[in-house]
């Protein structure tokens, strides 16, 4: 049988099934497949609960100096004034995407898009970090 006959039937056999069971809550264009079960909704979230702890232990035992997105990048801009040869020499603007990675990675593992009232990435404050480090970089390159 064609699998594109196939998938509507199988969508009529599950609305009707739902029909006959009462049950009201689906949305239309949601598949019955991807609801979860009360289950394994308390598992997912328990793991998620387990997930975000260990991540905030992730860096407390780290100096704030390096565990703060703005005063890394302070450091850098201090660096690149005093010393702008070997600070173009070392080709900082390579190396800061891979340095930061893991900062910023730990303040977006809890960040859902999909959420009603979610945090805009602009807004976030590593984000806005970045932005001025860069406006920064962009007014010394001028001068």
């Amino acid at each position: 049988e064609n699998s594109s006959e196939f998938i509507p039937k199988c969508r009529a056999c599950r609305r009707q099934a739902r029909e006959r069971s009462g049950e009201g809550d689906h949305h239309e264009g949601l598949s019955s497949d991807e609801e979860l079960t009360p289950t394994e909704a308390d598992e997912f979230q328990k793991s998620k609960d387990n997930v975000l702890e260990d991540s905030r232990k992730i860096f407390e035992d780290v100096h704030a100096d390096f565990c703060d997105i703005r005063k890394i990048l302070l450091k850098f801009q201090e660096w690149k004034e005093k010393f702008p040869d070997s600070y173009c020499d070392a080709y900082i603007s390579f190396c800061l995407p891979k340095l930061l990675n893991p900062l910023i990675r730990v303040q977006l593992i809890s960040w859902n898009p999909l959420e009603q009232n979610f945090t805009e990435l602009e807004e976030m404050p590593w984000f806005r970090a970045i932005e001025e480090f860069s406006d920064a970089e962009n007014i010394s390159e001028s001068k």
